[in-house]
C-alpha cells in the first residue's frame, strides 16, 4: 500500500477469500439469477487476471475489480436480450397527460398487447434496440443503459463515468431522442 492506503499492487490469489462474496453480492442484486450471478464473477475474476498488467494502482483492489464486474453486468444485459430488460426501458422523458406515452412504450407495457406477447417481434425489438444503441456516441449509449436499462442511481452512474448529474441528464435525453429517432425509421417502419 502506498502512504495513501491505496494497494498499489494487486494480489490475484487472494481474491476470492477476499472479495468472492461482496462481488457475487453485488452481481445478484442486479442481475437476480444465481447461476448468472456466478458466470458473471467468474468472467470479471478471469478478466481481471487479464487486466491486471495494466492496473496501475490508482484504486484499492476492490474498487478495481468492481469497476470491471459492473462492465460484465453491462455486457450480459447488452447479450441477453431479456423480456425484463426490453419491458424496462422507457423511451420518452417527457410527461404525457393522457397518460397514453410514446407508441413504443405502450407496446411494451401493454400485458395484453398481441405485440408484447409475440415473442419474435420482441426479439427482434431487442435486436433493434442494441443495433440503435451501437449507432449513437458511446458515452450516451453508457449513460443511458445504466440509467434506464438497469436502474443505476444517478450519482453512481456519474462516479462510473466521472461527470456531473446535469451532464447524465443531457447525455440520456440526447440517448432517448437518438434512440427513437433510429428505432423509427429501421424498426417501427418494418412493423
Amino acid at each position: 500500500m502506498d502512504s495513501k492506503g491505496k494497494q498499489t499492487t494487486l494480489n490475484p490469489e487472494a481474491w476470492v477469500d477476499r472479495y468472492a462474496d461482496y462481488l457475487y453480492n453485488y452481481a445478484i442484486s442486479r442481475v437476480g439469477d444465481e447461476d448468472i450471478a456466478k458466470d458473471i464473477l467468474q468472467d470479471t475474476f478471469v478478466a481481471a487476471l487479464q487486466a491486471s498488467k495494466s492496473f496501475k494502482g490508482n484504486a484499492a483492489e476492490r474498487t478495481w475489480l468492481v469497476a470491471i464486474l459492473k462492465h460484465k453486468i453491462i455486457d450480459h444485459y447488452r447479450r441477453s436480450n431479456s423480456q425484463k430488460a426490453k419491458a424496462e426501458v422507457p423511451l420518452s422523458s417527457e410527461f404525457d397527460p393522457s397518460g397514453e406515452g410514446n407508441l413504443l412504450q405502450r407496446q411494451i407495457a401493454d400485458p395484453e398487447s398481441v405485440r408484447e406477447n409475440d415473442s419474435m417481434e420482441n426479439s427482434e425489438l431487442g435486436l433493434a434496440i442494441e443495433n440503435c444503441l451501437s449507432q449513437i456516441p458511446q458515452n450516451h449509449a453508457r449513460a443511458f443503459s445504466l440509467k434506464t436499462i438497469e436502474h443505476w442511481a444517478t450519482e453512481d452512474i456519474c462516479k462510473e463515468l466521472n461527470i456531473s448529474p446535469s451532464n447524465l441528464w443531457v447525455m440520456v435525453h440526447r440517448a432517448r431522442t437518438a434512440l427513437m429517432e433510429c428505432l423509427n425509421t429501421q424498426w417501427f417502419k418494418n412493423t
